[in-house]
């Protein structure tokens, strides 16, 4: 349990880590500024929304906020959630159902796993990251309703994935693409746009997804695209219809965090220079470290024996990175899951890669 605000340093049970778990890429989410910002949004709209948006509980501060997320990422309209979750599962849902096919990257998040249970629509999962068979599969697809569906950055292992070719694949076979960049918006692009800006990608086709506390320090999440595919959302994700709005206090804030994420070069280049040290310092260590340029390092041990060992070592040190096991992640690929942020230090970097080196002595 966690007795501090957000940090790698922080107090879980009484005791003090150096954390290297956390999603907070920007090292946003204790930023002054962003604690300034809901404190502000508390006094001018209060605690709770009181309704579904629909109802009574949409309030401009949200409206506020989806304006500028859409402008910010390049979309025309845009549609705020209370979770990357609930963000998911709703666009699937929504846009899919019996007769449609959706197309799933074997290695996506668990939310658009269950969107795509929940549309009703027929399922292709192709290995990961294989244009050759996603292409295959759309092939034979047939005249129906046909939605990509992918991580941009994949949080368990790092990469990113290929949006150019899922693009141009879902051009050529008249498809739509779902890009959750909830691990690259913040990060990615210019001025941490996202995946899509990393890439240069724009595209009616394109539905896009951000979640809002990881790199943006705060919480929900958020869909831009097309309008008619917004209005559809509207009427029609039940995640979004059937439950109280988000406190408008937490998109005034989100506002605030737009801003600092644009302002972020300086942080965004810090943080690449801490994976560069990390990769470095771990180079020759028996684990191997996977081939991910992003905030994301997976140290890849293997069978679940050594891999929880070895974190529960790094605790005993006084280091927090944890292990990731089956059936999260494939049979034979435990490991430890480490996550950078901005708010490290260089020498918190080293004291990970000292430890490191000394265990695996």
């Amino acid at each position: 349990m966690l007795e501090s605000p957000q940090s790698p340093h922080c107090i879980v049970d009484g005791t003090p880590y150096l954390a290297f778990c956390s999603n907070d890429y920007l090292g946003l989410a204790a930023h002054p500024r962003l604690i300034a910002a809901l404190q502000e949004g508390a006094a001018r709209w209060g605690v709770g929304s009181g309704a579904a948006h629909l109802v009574s509980g949409h309030f401009a501060a949200h409206q506020q906020f989806e304006q500028e997320f859409a402008e910010f990422v390049g979309k025309p309209s845009a549609l705020l959630f209370s979770t990357g979750y609930m963000a998911n599962i709703g666009v699937v849902q929504a846009l899919l159902g019996r007769g449609d096919t959706v197309y799933a990257d074997k290695l996506n998040h668990a939310s658009l796993n269950d969107g795509m249970l929940l549309s009703r629509a027929g399922i292709k999962r192709y290995r990961h990251g294989d244009m050759a068979q996603l292409d295959q599969l759309l092939g034979k697809a047939g005249n129906v309703r046909k939605l990509v569906i992918t991580d941009a950055v994949f949080s368990m292992d790092g990469d990113i994935a290929p949006l150019p070719d899922l693009l141009a694949l879902c051009e050529r076979h008249d498809a739509w693409l779902l890009v959750d960049d909830a691990h690259g918006f913040g990060v990615l692009g210019t001025q941490g746009r996202g995946a899509l800006a990393h890439f240069g990608l724009d595209s009616p086709r394109i539905i896009y997804m951000a979640t809002l506390g990881k790199a943006a320090g705060v919480s929900g999440a958020i869909v831009a695209a097309e309008r008619e595919v917004i209005d559809t959302l509207i009427n029609h994700a039940n995640s979004y219809v059937y439950t109280t709005a988000a406190p408008p206090a937490l998109a005034h804030a989100l506002s605030r965090s737009l801003e600092l994420i644009a302002r972020g070069d300086e942080l965004r280049a810090r943080l690449q220079a801490l994976v560069l040290q990390l990769r470095s310092g771990l180079s020759a260590l028996p684990w191997r470290l996977m081939p991910s340029q992003t905030a994301i390092q997976p140290l890849l041990v293997g069978e679940n024996q050594p891999a929880l060992p070895l974190s529960e070592a790094l605790r005993a040190r006084g280091i927090w990175v944890p292990a990731i096991r089956p059936p999260t992640v494939p049979q034979g690929t435990a490991r430890l899951r480490i996550t950078l942020s901005a708010a490290h230090s260089e020498a918190d970097v080293s004291q990970l890669i000292g430890t490191l080196h000394d265990l695996a002595r």
